[in-house]
């Protein structure tokens, strides 16, 4: 029953993923959240994520933001960034996800997800049929509705972990 939470991989930071080591294997688009995933919450794109973005480009990946949250914040987000976005995307709704594929020009099989929510996040990739990859969240400052659903999320990475030491 958990294991729809469980991500396909569980990462420190979305600045450690070898992303050429993806497009290798033929990705071609990725999908992030942005809030704690690419810099704490609220705060506007920094001279890192701007960079990390440049060198997705680089390789030939799209990128597309897909954020629950609204247009004033993700707009000026993925403008800096260089990138497609999905505001208000419901995650985890399969639509936000979907509409973000649809942007991007990218489908099921060659596209990643990375964010720092099991519930929203990565359910909502697994839930669209797309790899995810969960990461740490940047900052420990958070909305209430957050904080209280990291408890949760604790209990559920108690169990992947187990899981994952066992080899299944």
């Amino acid at each position: 029953m958990l294991e729809r939470f469980y991500p396909d991989v569980y990462l420190d930071s979305a600045y450690e993923i070898d992303f050429q080591q993806w497009y290798d294997r033929g990705y071609r688009g990725v999908l992030f959240d942005i809030d704690n995933t690419l810099v704490p919450h609220g705060a506007p794109a920094d001279a890192r994520s701007i960079a990390l973005f440049r060198r997705l480009q680089k390789t030939g990946l799209k990128c597309c933001l897909i954020s629950n949250n609204q247009l004033p914040r993700v707009k000026p987000f993925a403008d800096a960034v260089g990138a497609f976005f999905v505001e208000n995307a419901h995650k985890p709704s399969r639509k936000g996800f979907q509409e973000a594929m649809r942007r991007m020009g990218t489908g099921k099989a060659d596209t990643l997800f990375v964010g720092d929510q099991l519930f929203t996040d990565v359910y909502g990739a697994r839930r669209a049929g797309i790899f995810s990859i969960l990461v740490k969240p940047i900052h420990p400052k958070e909305e209430i509705q957050i904080v209280l659903k990291r408890y949760l999320e604790r209990i559920v990475l108690y169990f992947y972990r187990r899981e994952k030491e066992k080899g299944t």
